[in-house]
């Protein structure tokens, strides 16, 4: 099986991109980045491109099914613009190349709160691509919603590290939807969906990712 995957240089993509090398059900990978990654494999396809451009480059690609995982905080992004670019469009241009090659299953690493009506920029964002990936109509398509998001990041963030600190201690009292997802939980429930590929729309909430 031949499968895509956008966004491998993030937390939740360099956990998912090992995970993918070492499964036997993926036969094929093929993940573009903006940088070459520091991982090499008889099975990884890694193009390295300006994803402004990426439009024209996903014309060419085939795959049986797509995990994105790409995104960013408007901190690193500068601007309201730019995060809109990188968390939408980015990913919905992906989505639309692909399908028209075929892909019959696409699977998004989200956040809890999506939603397009919302007053809060960031969760408003996240629902704005939900919505249009729906539009598309994919057979197959994921929508994983973890709430803050446990692990080792490269550029470590200081407000979550505090609020991993907080959450992890009042974990035992915590409702599950409120408690930590970990990288690896949403690593392994986007590859289950991209493999699976079960018909309809279904979405995998903080409350299933939790620790």
């Amino acid at each position: 099986m031949r499968i895509l995957l956008a966004g491998a240089t993030g937390l939740v993509g360099r956990l998912t991109l090992q995970r993918l090398l070492d499964d036997d059900r993926c036969t094929s990978l093929l993940a573009p980045t903006r940088r070459a990654l520091d991982t090499s494999h008889a099975k990884l396809d890694n193009p390295v491109l300006d994803f402004a451009q990426l439009r024209e480059h996903a014309a060419q690609w085939h795959a049986d099914a797509a995990i994105c995982a790409l995104g960013t905080t408007i901190k690193q992004a500068g601007s309201r613009d730019v995060f809109h670019r990188v968390d939408h469009d980015y990913p919905l241009w992906l989505a639309q190349a692909l399908q028209a090659n075929g892909t019959a299953c696409f699977v998004l690493n989200s956040a809890m709160g999506a939603d397009p009506d919302s007053r809060v920029f960031y969760s408003r964002v996240k629902g704005e691509l939900e919505r249009d990936l729906r539009d598309l109509r994919f057979p197959s398509l994921t929508l994983v919603r973890p709430g803050l998001i446990g692990g080792d990041r490269s550029e470590p963030r200081a407000g979550e590290r505090i609020a991993s600190v907080v959450l992890g201690a009042l974990a035992p009292v915590l409702p599950r939807g409120w408690r930590i997802s970990p990288a690896e939980n949403i690593a392994a429930a986007m590859i289950e969906a991209a493999i699976l590929a079960p018909p309809g729309v279904h979405v995998i909430d903080a409350a299933q990712l939790a620790a």
